[in-house]
């Protein structure tokens, strides 16, 4: 099976190449949607959110669920409030991800896809066989993310600033995928890298546990 990453910058185009992927028949996961599962109604993470941020939590339509809004303003430009989100949230998102790999195992997947904003930052890369990067210029970037509700050009820059640079993120990458310009050149660009991939030996999953060494007996 083999394990792409597919990664990139807030408004680069990325839910667009995983759906371009989805249809070239890669099973795909979404960290993003899983954080919005985590906190919404009923969700696993809601309860340790309250806790860490209290009075971030509201009562919704199939139970108490995360106010976004209220959380986002509480670690807005903090980053020990963000350092306490994330050790919320990153482990759960994770478990979440092996469940995910183990099914796909199962279930025979030749290409598995992990689309994790935050891939290079949280060392995500190292779990997967290759690396895909959406790119965009600058300012076709800057125009999709203010479009986004609630987003203003003081958050923008926050989270940025959170990000890796786009161009360390190209220079890490095993394919880059260009976005903004012809929607035909991303879809091409997706196609080519589905078609490398074909074939191609990925690791197996789930791996297997690395041997205990223990310490010899001295038996003189």
């Amino acid at each position: 099976m083999v394990i792409l990453g597919l990664t990139g910058s807030i408004g680069m185009g990325k839910t667009a190449a995983a759906r371009a992927l989805r249809r070239r028949g890669a099973a795909v996961f979404d960290a993003d949607a899983e954080v919005h599962r985590l906190i919404g109604p009923g969700g696993a993470a809601v309860a340790a959110v309250e806790a860490a941020f209290p009075g971030c939590v509201v009562e919704g339509r199939g139970g108490r669920c995360v106010d976004r809004d209220a959380l986002a303003e509480r670690v807005f430009g903090d980053a020990d409030a963000t350092a306490r989100l994330e050790a919320v949230l990153h482990p759960r998102v994770r478990e979440a991800e092996d469940r995910f790999l183990r099914r796909a195992a199962a279930a025979g997947r030749q290409l598995v896809v992990l689309d994790v904003p935050l891939m290079f930052e949280t060392g995500g890369d190292r779990r997967c066989d290759a690396v895909a990067v959406v790119t965009a210029p600058a300012f076709v970037q800057a125009h999709r993310a203010l479009r986004r509700p609630g987003m203003t050009p003081e958050r923008l820059a926050a989270i940025r600033a959170r990000q890796m640079p786009d161009h360390e993120k190209r220079r890490r990458a095993d394919f880059v995928i260009l976005s903004g310009l012809d929607r035909w050149v991303s879809l091409r660009a997706v196609w080519r890298i589905v078609t490398m991939l074909a074939g191609r030996r990925g690791r197996k999953w789930p791996p297997r546990p690395q041997p205990r060494i223990y310490p010899r007996r001295n038996t003189r």
